[in-house]
């Protein structure tokens, strides 16, 4: 008996958020087969997909949500990680285009969970330490008990020119950065 589509997007969604991820990409590869269209199925087949590492066969998934005017905070979020695949191996057009899928989260959702702390890591691999600051804070911001964000603006705040307190170069929100 073959199981039905919600049979498989609920096990799929189920095996997903228990950690089985190969059995997840399974079930919700079936349930994809059956209903391309479904925004959960898209959603989580695609999470599945870069939790495994296989950031290019997801990126088609969201980039079709948002053609179908589906793109909300998770499905930009997702999106800016699939573009951005392994940091270590990203080219710099990689990096671009995660940048401005994490940008559109916040403009979604300003306090998106590890959004702002995930742009802060791509200029910190960029080199560009005063963004990567600016990140940073805005992660603190977002969450003051997130320790990763405080540890990492610890370590680059010596690579800012002057202090790294106080600067003034321009964000790359536009801004002038006096702190």
């Amino acid at each position: 008996m073959e199981s039905s589509f919600e049979e498989l997007l609920n096990s799929g969604t189920r095996l997903l958020h228990q950690g089985k991820i190969e059995a997840a990409i399974t079930a919700l590869s079936k349930a994809y087969e059956l209903d391309q269209d479904h925004f959960d199925v898209s959603l989580n087949l695609a999470g599945a997909y870069i939790l495994t590492g296989k950031f290019k066969r997801a990126i088609p998934l969201l980039e079709d949500l948002v053609k179908s005017g589906r793109g909300d905070e998770a499905v930009w979020t997702n999106l800016g990680a699939a573009y951005l695949g392994n940091p270590l191996l990203a080219k710099e057009s990689d990096r671009k285009e995660a940048l401005k899928a994490f940008k559109t989260a916040l403009e979604i959702n300003p306090a998106a969970p590890n959004v702002a702390y995930n742009i802060a890591l791509i200029h910190r691999d960029m080199k560009e330490y005063d963004l990567a600051a600016e990140w940073f804070r805005e992660a603190i911001r977002a969450n003051p008990a997130d320790r990763d964000a405080q540890s990492q603006l610890t370590k680059i705040q010596p690579l800012i020119p002057g202090d790294g307190s106080e600067y003034t170069k321009t964000s790359d929100k536009g801004d002038k950065l006096i702190e």
